[in-house]
């Protein structure tokens, strides 16, 4: 079925701003639900969307809006593990009674005979966070052990999905991503988007702890390809890691930003961060075989491509 109308929560955001740009691309007829704390209407102006100002704990709202489309790409979240410590409540809120609402919201859609049923696709944006502690690569087979209330209420979310599948036959999907990074991301306190800001305003790096902590990145328009076959494939009420299978270490990342931008950078060294992992990448091969999904931007094209970005907005 071509998927021909599609509500992206979140979608004023870093990945969303992306993501509508390549569904518009596919013809879809898209609507942007977003409150805008984070994100910006300057990343959507003058794309041909709807856009509905609201916040995911609005259920009445969500059902309203939610009703009139095929499929929900939910990116609507409390992103990060400093917010998470800083406001567990929020993060809650947010990430779990938010990702509840949307899937309420569903399944009233699909009680409502004018709704298209449950050929309603659901694509929840999650992370690595719920594995916390356990041992990489991550993997979908993996018991999570969350160190962070982020990775908890992700880990919650996770399971909602994953339940309403079960128990009412939504077709969820849920997406674990790796570190996001690409255009648009000047508002995230990313690892990537942080460097860059620095770079563009002051050149001066902050490393968090000894910058041996390593990650998985992977380019925003790889994870965005790997969405749009989430949508289009058959399976439903599974997970999958969307990442590259590379790990690379915060020390090696400065290398590199240094080499794209061509400055040589000074470095602050600030402790370590509570909550965070020391390491972390994941195994993408249920992705390659079953969504039929391979990141094709390696890291160093792909900052380069961010830094041109950050380049052009300063």
């Amino acid at each position: 079925m071509k998927i021909t109308s599609v509500l992206v929560t979140g979608g004023a955001g870093f990945i969303g701003a992306n993501l509508v740009r390549m569904l518009l691309k596919r013809d879809c007829k898209v609507t942007v639900f977003d409150n805008f704390s984070t994100g910006r209407y300057a990343y959507l102006e003058g794309l041909p969307v709807d856009i509905v100002e609201g916040d995911v704990l609005d259920r009445d709202l969500l059902i309203e809006v939610i009703r009139s489309h095929q499929s929900i790409i939910h990116l609507a979240a409390q992103t990060g593990v400093p917010g998470s410590l800083l406001d567990p409540y929020h993060d809650c809120e947010a990430n779990v009674v938010g990702t509840l609402n949307v899937l309420e919201a569903c399944r009233a859609a699909a009680k409502d005979s004018s709704a298209t049923k449950m050929s309603q696709k659901i694509v929840f944006a999650s992370s690595n966070a719920p594995l916390g502690r356990q041992i990489p690569p991550a993997a979908e087979d993996k018991a999570p052990l969350p160190v962070s209330p982020y990775g908890a209420s992700k880990l919650a979310a996770e399971a909602y999905c994953l339940a309403y599948y079960g128990s009412w036959g939504l077709n969820t999907i849920v997406l674990r991503f790796g570190n996001v990074y690409g255009p648009f991301s000047e508002h995230k306190g990313s690892v990537v988007a942080e460097f860059f800001k620095a770079i563009c305003n002051n050149n001066v790096i902050t490393m968090h702890g000894d910058g041996a902590q390593t990650r998985d990145f992977v380019y925003v328009a790889d994870l965005c390809r790997a969405v749009l076959l989430a949508l289009d494939c058959n399976e439903a009420g599974e997970v999958f890691q969307i990442a590259t299978g590379v790990e690379t270490s915060i020390n090696r990342l400065i290398e590199m930003v240094r080499d794209v931008s061509g400055r040589d950078t000074s470095i602050y060294k600030a402790p370590t961060r509570h909550g965070d992992v020391r390491k972390n990448y994941s195994m993408i091969v249920k992705a390659r075989e079953i969504l039929g999904w391979e990141p094709e931007v390696d890291l160093d094209l792909g900052l380069r491509k961010t830094y041109e970005w950050f380049v052009k907005k300063t």
